[in-house]
């Protein structure tokens, strides 16, 4: 027993050194854009792109498919570019294991997520009423599952989004390793 815990403390040691430096590498990309004004065109653009996809979804089976696909796939890359951005530069706190955040950084990471989740919620409930008002129209099945698709990437990227907006600026001197005088 205690040698399988062992191989399985050695493991979890290993994946998060892996992770560390895969963050230590993450970390060091985009210098020149984390300000809190691209982070916050981020944002904007991710916003965008999620009520885009929505969009999409209160299109499905009710307009010509070409604009359900326009609205779905035009909203996904537009939410999803930006968001993967996004990711990159709040770091850690947004994806990374809160043991390794400094209180100030796990503080920012709870208040972010708390707030994400109630409108998480929130959305799920607007997808469940959605989902009742369309059950008696044709596809309507289909066209309830799309909106609570949609709804739940909204829900999901809610967190980048508020990290996004409201962290401060970074300091320009945890950068010059990066670009040296």
């Amino acid at each position: 027993m205690s040698e399988e815990r062992g191989r399985l403390a050695t493991y979890w040691e290993r994946q998060q050194e892996r992770w560390d430096e895969l963050e230590r590498k993450r970390a060091l990309r985009l210098p020149s854009w984390r300000t809190k004004k691209r982070r916050r065109t981020l944002s904007v653009f991710v916003m965008a792109g999620d009520l885009v996809l929505i969009t999409g979804a209160a299109l499905f089976h009710t307009a010509p498919a070409v604009a359900f696909f326009v609205c779905w796939f035009g909203g996904s890359i537009v939410a999803g570019g930006a968001h993967y951005l996004l990711r990159i530069l709040t770091g850690k706190m947004s994806n990374g294991f809160s043991m390794r955040l400094d209180e100030r950084e796990r503080e920012w990471r709870h208040r972010a997520t708390f707030i994400s989740y109630q409108v998480l919620v929130a959305l799920m409930l607007v997808a469940v009423f959605y989902g009742l008002i369309v059950s008696g129209t044709e596809d309507g099945g289909a066209r309830g599952a799309m909106m609570g698709c949609a709804l739940l990437v909204t829900g999901t990227t809610l967190s980048g989004v508020i990290l996004g907006w409201s962290l401060p600026d970074d300091d320009p001197e945890d950068f010059e390793e990066v670009n040296p005088a």
